[in-house]
C-alpha cells in the first residue's frame, strides 16, 4: 500500500482505516441477515435477539475493555480487536446452529466495544499530538465503511449466494486494512491532564465515575438514542403519519444519513472555529427544535426538513463527546462508549414502546426531547480545547 510521508496524514489515514473497518465489518454481516435467517431457519424474533446480542456484548464489554486499554494501550488493542472482527466473519458463515451464532455475535459485540474505545482513543491522541481536529472526519469514515459493505454485499449477491465466499472477500479487505493501519497508528496514548483521576476509587476499591464522566455518558446516551431512533423510525413516520408515497418513505433515512456525513466532513473545521462545546450545544438544540417543529407542522416537506436538522445538528455530538471522554482517561472513555452503545441498543425500542402506547408522533417527539437533553447535559461539561493538552 502507498506510504504517506507527513506523520499527521499517515496517522490520520491509519486511524481512519480503523473506523472504516468497524463500519465495514458490521455492515458486512448485517447486510446478509436474510441469508443467515434462511441458512439457520430463524424467525424474525430470533433475528431481533441476534442483533440484541451484538449490542449487549458491546455494552457489557466496559470492564474488560477498560483493563485491556490500560495493559495493551490503544494501538495494540485496536489491532487485536480488528483482527478478531475479521476472524468472526468466517466463523459466523460456518455457524451450524442458532446458539452458536448467538455466541459468535455476542463475541462480535465485545470486539466492537474494544475497537470502538481504542480507535477513539487513537483519534483523541492524534488531535492532542498534532494540535489539529480530526475526529468528526473519522466518524464520517465509519459511515463510509458501512456504505461500502452494503455495496459489496449487493455485488456478491449477484455473483454468488454463498455466505462463505462473501465473507471470505470481506476478511481479505479487512486484513489488508489492518496491515496498512498497524504501521501508522500512534504508539502512545494521551494522558489526562485536566482531571487525572476521573474515576475515583473508594475504600473498597470500586471505581466510581466522576460527575463530569456521568454527564458525558448521559449526553452520549441521549445522542445515540437520537441517531438510532431516526434510522429505525423515520421511514415508518414518513409512510404512516405524513402519508408519503412509497418511493418517498426511505427518503427520511437518506436525508438524515446524507446530512450527517456531510456535517461530519466539515465539523472539524467548525470545531476549530467555535469549539466543541458550542458545536454540541447548538447542534443538538437545532436537531431537537427542528424535529419538534416538523412534528407540529406535519406534512412530507416539513418532515424532511426536520430530519435534515437532526442529521446536521446531531452529527458532531458523538465525535466531540468521545474526544472529551478520552481526555479524561481510558476508564472514562470505556464507560462513555458503553453507555453510548446502550443508548443505541435500547433507544429505538423505547421509542417503539412510546409509539405503541400513544402514537408515532409522540414517539418522534421523544426523539426531539432526547436531542434537547443532549444540549442540557453538555452545559455541565467543561469542554477541553487543543490548547489544554
Amino acid at each position: 500500500m502507498f506510504r504517506v510521508r507527513d506523520p499527521f496524514r499517515r496517522a490520520q489515514l491509519a486511524i481512519a482505516a480503523l473506523f472504516f473497518i468497524l463500519g465495514f465489518q458490521y455492515g458486512t454481516w448485517a447486510s446478509r441477515l436474510p441469508t443467515i435467517k434462511t441458512q439457520l431457519h430463524l424467525t424474525t424474533a430470533e433475528i431481533g435477539l441476534l442483533l440484541m446480542a451484538c449490542g449487549a456484548g458491546a455494552a457489557a464489554s466496559f470492564p474488560l475493555v477498560a483493563i485491556l486499554t490500560k495493559r495493551l494501550g490503544s494501538r495494540r488493542l485496536a489491532l487485536l480487536s480488528a483482527l478478531c472482527l475479521g476472524l468472526l466473519l468466517p466463523a459466523l458463515a460456518a455457524a451450524p446452529d442458532y446458539p452458536v451464532a448467538l455466541v459468535i455475535i455476542c463475541c462480535d459485540g465485545i470486539a466492537v466495544g474494544a475497537l470502538n474505545v481504542a480507535m477513539n482513543a487513537q483519534g483523541a491522541a492524534l488531535e492532542v499530538t498534532y494540535q489539529r481536529t480530526a475526529m468528526a472526519k473519522f466518524h464520517a469514515t465509519f459511515s463510509g465503511g458501512s456504505l461500502c459493505a452494503a455495496l459489496l454485499a449487493s455485488g456478491m449477491n449477484i455473483l454468488t449466494p454463498s455466505l462463505a465466499a462473501h465473507f471470505g472477500v470481506a476478511i481479505v479487505i479487512l486484513l489488508l486494512l489492518v496491515g496498512y493501519a498497524q504501521s501508522g497508528l500512534l504508539t502512545e496514548d494521551h494522558q489526562p491532564t485536566e482531571d487525572p483521576r476521573p474515576l475515583k476509587k473508594n475504600r473498597r476499591r470500586l471505581t466510581v465515575p466522576s460527575r463530569v464522566t456521568i454527564w458525558m455518558g448521559c449526553a452520549m446516551v441521549f445522542g445515540t438514542v437520537t441517531e438510532g431512533a431516526m434510522n429505525d423510525w423515520s421511514a415508518l413516520y414518513m409512510k404512516d403519519v405524513v402519508n408519503a408515497a412509497s418511493e418517498l418513505a426511505p427518503m427520511g433515512i437518506a436525508v438524515v444519513s446524507v446530512m450527517m456525513v456531510l456535517a461530519r466532513i466539515f465539523a472539524d473545521g467548525w470545531r476549530t472555529l467555535w469549539g466543541d462545546g458550542r458545536i454540541v450545544r447548538v447542534g443538538s438544540a437545532v436537531a431537537g427544535a427542528g424535529l419538534a417543529l416538523a412534528l407540529l407542522v406535519g406534512g412530507v416537506v416539513p418532515a424532511l426538513l426536520g430530519f435534515a436538522c437532526v442529521g446536521l445538528g446531531i452529527a458532531a455530538v458523538t465525535p466531540c463527546i468521545y474526544v472529551a471522554a478520552a481526555r479524561q482517561g481510558s476508564d472514562a472513555l470505556a464507560l462513555v462508549a458503553a453507555m453510548g452503545t446502550t443508548g443505541l441498543l435500547a433507544g429505538p425500542a423505547v421509542i417503539g414502546f412510546i409509539a405503541s402506547a400513544s402514537s408515532l408522533v409522540w414517539g418522534m417527539g421523544a426523539v426531539a426531547a432526547s436531542a434537547i437533553l443532549v444540549s442540557l447535559c453538555t452545559t455541565q461539561i467543561r469542554w477541553p480545547t487543543l490548547a489544554d493538552a
